[in-house]
C-alpha cells in the first residue's frame, strides 16, 4: 500500500497521466500520448536507523515503448548532501523495478536550480562510477499561470508553476487563480492539491497566502470548515456504513502519512516505535493534535510526551 503524504498526488497523476505532458515539454522532452501509470511506493530505506523517502514516485508506461520510473522531488533551496540521496534513490529504484529512472526535481529560484542541474558524479582518479543528471524545473522553464481556465485545465502544471514561482512577486495571482480553478475540481482532487502545496509552501509566505485562499488550515478535524465536512460526512447521502468506515480509516491513514511527511521535511528522525504509532492511530482529534505539534516538535517523541490519551486512543492499545 502506498503510504506518501503525496498519495494525492499520485492518485491524479494516475487517474489523468495526460497531465504530466506540459512539465515534459516544457524541458523538451517528449511524453507518451497514451500512458499507464502506477504509484510506487516512495519508500528507499535500506537500513532501519536511516530513513530515506521520495516524494513521489510513478511507474509509467508508453504505448510506444518501455516502462521507466519518475521520481519527483520539490527542492525550495540548496541542501548540502542532497545530491548524494538523489543518487541514492536512482540507484535504488532502478536497482528494486529493474527498470530506468528520471529525476524530475521542481525548485523555487535560479540559483537552487541551476546547482540541482548538476550532474553530479561519483568520481575519483579520473574514474567516473556513477552520474546522477536531475531534470529541473523552476522559474526559468515553468510559465507563470495567472488565468483560471488554464489551472483548471490542467492543475498539475498549475501546482508546479506556483512551487517553482513561490518566490515570485506574481505568486499571489498564481495561487488566487490555482485556488479559484480548485473549486471547479471535485473535493477530492481540490483536496490533495491543496495538501501539495501546503506541504511544500510550509513556512514561507506564499504557504500563509494559500491558506489563506484556501480559507482554512487543513481538513484536520476541529478547524470547522465547509470541505471538512464534506469530506468527513460525505456529499451522499445513504452510503453504507462499511464504505464510512473505510472512508475514514483512509483518512487516518492520510494524515498519519501527512505527520511523517512534515518530521521529515523537518528532519526529525522517527524511530520504528514512533512510526508504528502513527500510523496504528486511527483517532482523528488524537492525529490532529500530533499534526500540530510535528510543525515544531524536536524529537518524534514530543509528539506524544506528557499527552492524555483519547476515549478511541485507549480503546486502541487495550484492544
Amino acid at each position: 500500500m502506498v503510504s506518501s503524504a503525496h498519495e494525492g498526488l499520485h492518485r491524479i497523476f494516475q487517474e489523468r497521466p495526460e497531465i504530466l505532458a506540459p512539465v515534459f515539454r516544457a524541458l523538451g522532452i517528449a511524453f507518451p500520448e497514451k500512458a499507464t501509470l502506477d504509484a510506487l511506493t516512495p519508500d528507499v530505506t535500506e537500513t532501519k536507523p536511516l530513513e530515506r523517502r521520495v516524494d513521489t514516485v510513478l511507474r509509467i508506461g508508453p504505448s510506444d515503448g518501455d516502462d521507466f520510473l519518475l521520481a519527483i522531488e520539490a527542492q525550495g533551496a540548496r541542501k548540502p548532501g542532497k545530491e548524494l540521496s538523489w543518487a541514492y534513490y536512482v540507484a535504488y529504484l532502478q536497482s528494486k523495478y529493474c527498470l530506468p529512472v528520471l529525476l524530475l526535481v521542481v525548485c523555487q529560484d535560479q540559483a537552487t536550480a541551476k546547482w540541482a542541474s548538476g550532474p553530479f558524479d561519483c568520481a575519483t582518479r579520473g574514474w567516473t562510477t556513477q552520474r546522477t543528471h536531475p531534470m529541473v524545473v523552476g522559474p526559468d522553464n515553468l510559465p507563470v499561470i495567472t488565468d483560471q481556465r488554464t489551472a483548471a485545465e490542467n492543475p498539475a502544471m498549475a501546482a508546479f508553476s506556483a512551487l517553482a514561482h513561490a518566490r515570485s512577486p506574481q505568486i499571489d495571482a498564481i495561487l488566487e487563480a490555482f485556488g479559484h480553478a480548485l473549486q471547479d475540481q471535485d473535493g477530492r482532487a481540490a483536496d490533495y492539491f491543496y495538501e501539495f502545496l501546503d506541504i511544500n509552501l510550509r513556512g514561507t509566505a506564499a504557504g500563509d497566502k494559500w491558506r489563506e485562499i484556501m480559507g482554512f488550515v487543513s481538513y484536520f478535524p476541529g478547524r470547522g470548515t465547509v470541505r471538512e465536512t464534506a469530506y468527513l460526512e460525505g456529499k451522499a447521502e445513504g452510503k453504507a456504513e462499511g464504505k464510512a468506515e473505510g472512508k475514514a480509516e483512509g483518512i487516518a491513514e492520510d494524515r498519519a502519512s501527512l505527520i511523517l511527511r512534515v518530521l521529515e521535511s523537518r528532519d526529525v528522525h522517527v524511530s520504528e516505535d514512533a512510526r508504528e504509532r502513527i500510523t496504528s492511530c486511527t483517532d482523528l482529534d488524537t492525529l490532529g493534535l500530533w499534526f500540530d505539534r510535528s510543525l515544531t516538535a524536536a524529537t518524534a517523541e514530543d509528539l506524544f510526551a506528557e499527552t492524555s490519551q483519547s476515549p478511541a486512543e485507549t480503546t486502541d492499545a487495550g484492544a
